[in-house]
């Protein structure tokens, strides 16, 4: 599968656990927060002033 910006962040962890480290770099602790089960990727990023499409890719690189 493919990460998109569509997709849940928790739902990224739970199955790529290796992209903690990726949101943790961003400044993302999201995984843990309850929001992360609410919240896609962008909207995660778009709170935290984060440039998406380069998340996207850091995450992709590595899965």
């Amino acid at each position: 599968m493919k990460i998109t910006k569509e997709l849940s962040i928790s739902e990224v962890v739970e199955s790529y656990p290796q992209t903690v480290g990726i949101f943790r770099n961003y400044g993302m602790g999201c995984f843990g927060c309850s929001a992360a089960r609410f919240e896609n990727i962008e909207q995660g990023a778009a709170a935290h002033g984060i440039d998406v499409d380069a998340l996207i890719a850091d995450l992709n690189s590595i899965v």
